[in-house]
């Protein structure tokens, strides 16, 4: 109980802080068949029974061909607990995979959201909540400053292209041990996804960084999330924000001719 106390006041957090789910809101879970989903999905029907206000809950599973055993059992818990859930085979992906089995994660990434886009359309919902945690946005933050020159991380809250849908993620301040933990606790059958299993790449090698830092620094993440939510941008290279903060600045103490 008490960790599901925590993953609760940790996810009820987010949601408050971000205003991600508001009344009458139809919301899809993302489910991977990881074990960081399968714990959001479990937290917002916990949520949905407390709330002040209505919302409802769903889950879906898209197939692209890399999972690395069979989804019938994840089906299974799912039916067995009540929970709406579509699982959805995604012909263009799959064939990706047998024309370009070598593709990178940029390309199966984009194959992904148009399908997720269908099946929120079929479904009817207007939120949709991804599993990524507080390591998947510290991970973010690291790999685009180090890789792509860009100061960044990922948002809590953004909006689809045409802003039909929502994109939330409530596990923003959840990190992966509480998900493992939580995982084991409830007996949720996680079904692993062979992109996850890829050794040699950013990602592994920042996870490897994250792990002997934290040895030292076990609260590493927290501190890094805390430092996404308080920028000082006079502090930074970006001549939009040191513009702005000099002509704030001249404008509180004008200069005296």
């Amino acid at each position: 109980m008490e960790l599901e106390k925590v993953l609760l006041h940790k996810v009820g957090e987010a949601i408050h802080r971000f205003k991600m789910i508001r009344d009458g809101d139809r919301v899809a879970v993302a489910l991977s068949g990881g074990k960081d989903s399968a714990t959001l999905l479990e937290a917002l029907l916990l949520l949905q029974k407390r709330a002040p206000i209505d919302f409802s809950v769903c889950a879906f599973t898209v197939e692209q061909g890399k999972f690395l055993r069979p989804f019938e059992p994840t089906g299974e818990w799912l039916q067995s607990r009540g929970i709406p859930w579509t699982y959805f085979r995604d012909s263009p992906s799959l064939k990706l995979l047998e024309d370009q089995p070598d593709h990178g994660c940029d390309l199966c990434s984009r194959f992904r959201r148009r399908a997720v886009y269908e099946i929120a359309h079929n479904l009817g919902v207007n939120v949709i909540a991804f599993g990524h945690t507080a390591d998947d946005f510290c991970e973010a933050l690291l790999r685009n400053t180090m890789f792509t020159g860009k100061l960044s991380a990922l948002p809590p809250v953004t909006w689809s292209r045409a802003r039909e849908y929502r994109l939330i993620r409530p596990l923003v301040f959840v990190t992966e041990d509480i998900t493992t933990a939580y995982a084991a606790q409830m007996g949720i059958p996680v079904v692993p996804c062979g992109c996850s299993q890829r050794t040699g790449t950013v990602r592994r090698a920042l996870r490897d960084l994250f792990g002997a830092l934290e040895q030292e620094h076990p609260h590493l993440k927290e501190t890094m999330l805390s430092a996404m939510g308080n920028v000082d941008t006079a502090r930074l290279l970006d001549p939009r924000f040191l513009d702005k903060e000099i002509a704030e600045r001249e404008e509180a103490f004008p200069i005296l001719d």
